[in-house]
């Protein structure tokens, strides 16, 4: 039985194709418009959901915590403000979210958030069809708890995470909900080419054993499509990356972001791949019917044979094509010691009614 789950209108899971997740997250820059404006690009480039992330500064970063670092703040220790007012400055005004939502509507994709407080659960519950946890999250079960009795699917992120880690954020999730897509996630933000060593798509293997009745996931932060075909095939049938017009804007997120172009390259990649997975069964394919006759063997007289002449092997060859109704190689045993019953042309492919 297969794996599914529904998001809004469209079926996510195993038999169903590849659902693709915008994340815009900062990259509206605290604009309005231009979040409205992304929307529509992500509706052009094959999007099947946006997402935003629903906080204000106070409910998601401490100002003192991250001052009192000092250097050890990863990718954020290059950003010109504080991590506070870098957050503060690419808030989502809440007054944005019924309007961002009847965009979402007009161009047919889904709209979906991370909300970053127990508060902001409630308050943008009626505007989403899913919740997407993020994996600096994946400790606070008292969040977890709550979106998964929300009765909506939910996406779990497990970035710098243990396995014991998603598995405690996993038994809270699935005492309320069986909808849910866990993704395997690395959390570096920097967009180095070295982050590919350490996005370990295998853990979906490890993910699938250990539950085999959840969708699997992606949310990436690496350049390219290498790691979303990597994980579907793998059987990830949801991938989040995050999206904007220009990864050179300025801006905490803008840099490891697909633009419409990559990501229409990523989606058309994704497609011909799930084309070329198939089924997992060994046949002759409808393509290659031709060839079967074109590139296997036959057996075949090597001389002009003779009614009543008994066959060895010196008066046989193994050659291309091989028509129907032609003996086959493998059956060359059968073939030699059988009386000719008709004469056959050199060169001729030797059929049963040949002999006797």
């Amino acid at each position: 039985m297969s794996t599914v789950l529904q998001i809004d209108n469209k079926m996510v899971g195993d038999e169903h194709p590849t659902y693709f997740i915008a994340d815009i997250a900062a990259n509206h820059d605290g604009d309005f418009e231009r979040a409205k404006e992304l929307i529509y690009l992500c509706a052009e480039s094959g999007v099947d959901a946006v997402k935003f992330q629903h906080f204000e500064a106070s409910t998601i970063v401490s100002d003192y915590g991250f001052k009192s670092l000092g250097s050890q703040q990863s990718h954020q220790s290059q950003w010109d403000k504080s991590v506070f007012d870098v957050y503060k400055d690419v808030s989502l005004n809440l007054d944005w979210t019924p309007i961002l939502k009847d965009i979402c509507n007009k161009v047919n994709i889904s709209f979906l958030t991370s909300p970053y407080s127990l508060e902001l659960v409630d308050a943008v519950s009626q505007f989403v069809s899913s919740y997407k946890i993020g994996s600096g999250d994946i400790t606070w079960l008292e969040i977890i708890e709550k979106i998964s009795m929300g009765g909506l699917p939910i996406l779990l992120a497990t970035g710098a995470s243990s396995l014991d880690e998603v598995r405690n954020a996993m038994k809270v999730a699935l005492t309320n909900t069986k909808d849910i897509v866990l993704m395997q996630c690395n959390t570096n933000y920097t967009a180095s080419i070295e982050n590919f060593k350490y996005i370990n798509l295998n853990v979906l293997k490890t993910y699938r054993e250990m539950y085999p009745d959840v969708v699997l996931g992606l949310s990436d932060h690496t350049p390219g499509n290498t790691t979303v075909l990597g994980a579907v095939a793998l059987g990830a049938r949801v991938i989040e990356k995050h999206f904007t017009d220009d990864i050179g804007r300025y801006g905490p997120d803008h840099k490891f972001s697909m633009d419409p172009g990559s990501w229409r390259e990523m989606v058309h990649r994704t497609r011909e791949l799930e084309e070329s997975l198939g089924l997992p069964i060994k046949k002759v394919e409808d393509n290659e019917k031709e060839t079967v006759v074109l590139q296997r063997r036959s057996i075949r007289a090597k001389r002009k044979l003779h009614a009543g002449e008994v066959i060895n092997k010196a008066d046989i060859e193994m050659l291309r094509p091989c028509p129907n109704g032609s003996i086959k190689p493998y059956k060359v045993n059968d073939v030699i010691g059988k009386t000719i019953a008709n004469d056959i042309i050199g060169g001729d492919c030797i059929h049963w009614k040949d002999l006797k």
